[in-house]
């Protein structure tokens, strides 16, 4: 693993690379869970890099892991600000050029409104995102970025990879996020996070705190899915307590591009991390088949 530091604006990411750098292979761009960051990945990007002979490229969002600190409360549109400006801009800094994303969690919705906001124009640096889904942009194409600048030529996503990811709400997970707020305040759990978060009650309260807003009940990113262009890979756990099947099958049904969908016997919300093999193999499958 090589460590590091990206500065977009906003501040200063942390991030991490294993395997090919991005002129010599495409690169699986790891976005990680609502309460994840860089190391929570595990053995996860080693042992891709290593399956895939891809690169492997992971970040820290803002306010997670060893990276710059945000402001509370965030705003309920902080996945489409993710994946509408930040992310194209870290996909420019870090010069990543053909690659597939793999978002797990909330990093699986980040990484489909990505993906499907590919086919629109992007809003300028900055530009307000309205609620809900009204985030659609209107100018420069994502994640581009002029050939040449930097090293870093047109980006050209190949796939997508989603694991346990929300493209709506249901009451099953609002149930689960209200009781790990409990455990955060009674229990141990800040205590674990804690020695991976440098700022941990921003990590922690940020994503609990835009989840249990009643304003995030509209969360709804179907809309995206129609104008996702390349193939896709969904997978869930079979006992995820975060989220039902439904949001497979409502994903498989709104989706246009060729989608395989997995429902991971033995696995909860984490089936990369609870059927380990199982899941890095059906990852590994898909990134064998793409053209690159």
């Amino acid at each position: 693993m090589r460590r590091g530091t990206l500065r977009v604006s906003g501040g200063l990411l942390e991030t991490a690379w294993w395997g090919a750098g991005p002129a010599e292979a495409p690169t699986l761009v790891l976005l990680h869970e609502g309460l994840g960051c860089v190391d929570l990945w595990r053995d996860v990007p080693e042992r891709l890099a290593e399956a895939t002979g891809w690169g492997v490229f992971a970040y820290s969002r803002f306010g997670y892991g060893r990276s710059d600190t945000t402001a509370l409360p965030r705003p309920v549109t902080y996945m489409h600000t993710e994946a509408l400006d930040v992310l194209p801009k870290v996909l420019k800094a870090a010069c990543i050029g053909r690659c597939v994303p793999v978002g797990h969690s909330d990093g699986g919705s980040i990484a489909a409104i990505y993906a499907g906001s590919r086919a629109s124009s992007l809003a300028s640096p900055g530009s307000p995102v309205s609620w809900p889904g009204s985030a659609r942009p209107s100018t420069t194409s994502v994640g581009s970025a002029p050939p040449g600048v930097d090293g870093h030529d047109t980006m050209r996503m190949l796939g997508l990879v989603t694991i346990a990811a929300h493209f709506f709400v249901e009451d099953l997970n609002i149930a689960s996020i209200e009781r790990i707020k409990t455990e955060y305040q009674t229990g141990n759990l800040r205590e674990r996070l804690a020695r991976y978060h440098r700022d941990v009650d921003t990590a922690f309260w940020g994503w609990n705190g835009a989840w249990l807003n009643p304003d995030f009940r509209a969360f709804d990113i179907t809309e995206f899915l129609p104008t996702i262009d390349v193939p896709i890979l969904a997978l869930q756990g079979a006992d995820d307590p975060y989220g039902t099947d439904e949001q497979l099958r409502v994903f498989e049904a709104n989706v246009r591009a060729p989608i395989t969908i997995e429902l991971i016997p033995g696995a909860k919300h984490s089936p990369h991390l609870e059927a380990k093999d199982a899941t890095l193999a059906a990852i590994t499958r898909f990134i064998t088949d793409l053209p690159t």
